[in-house]
């Protein structure tokens, strides 16, 4: 198999062209840098004590031996007895009694309603009667 011709027409010509690089002299980016280092370090060491610590805390608490479950029993249980007697949860408030049932127009307010016609008429009236603006702009 004969080699690649890099200089032919399918390849185009690639010669080796020098690199310039050029040193940013910013007197800020330096101490940023560092402290944006020095932040995601803490950061990182924050992370791997609190995960280190929730391991070692998960395993010394926790055992894998089976334990029984008992419930406690108490020794006077639920039987059917007399009521007692009649308590007043409300001391020494008033009692109200009512009977009966009044109709709500006899005991609400008469409310007066606007029709929408009346409403829409009068808005227009505002708007007729506000001030225009002195400058009318046109696209």
């Amino acid at each position: 198999m004969a080699p690649l011709n890099w200089s032919s027409p399918l390849f185009g010509t690639f010669a080796a062209q020098p690199q310039l690089r050029v040193a940013h002299s910013d007197p800020g980016s330096s101490k940023e840098n560092k402290t944006m280092k020095t932040t995601l370090f803490l950061l990182c060491f924050l992370s791997a004590t609190l995960s280190f610590g929730q391991n070692s805390a998960g395993v010394s608490t926790l055992s894998n031996e089976p334990q029984m479950v008992s419930f406690y029993s108490h020794s006077r249980q639920a039987t059917q007895q007399n009521m007692s007697q009649e308590q007043n949860l409300l001391e020494r408030s008033g009692f109200t009694y009512a009977q009966g049932e009044r109709p709500l127009w006899e005991v609400a307010p008469k409310s007066h309603t606007t029709p929408l016609g009346d409403l829409a008429r009068a808005l227009r009236k505002e708007h007729e009667t506000v001030k225009k603006a002195d400058i009318i702009w046109q696209n």
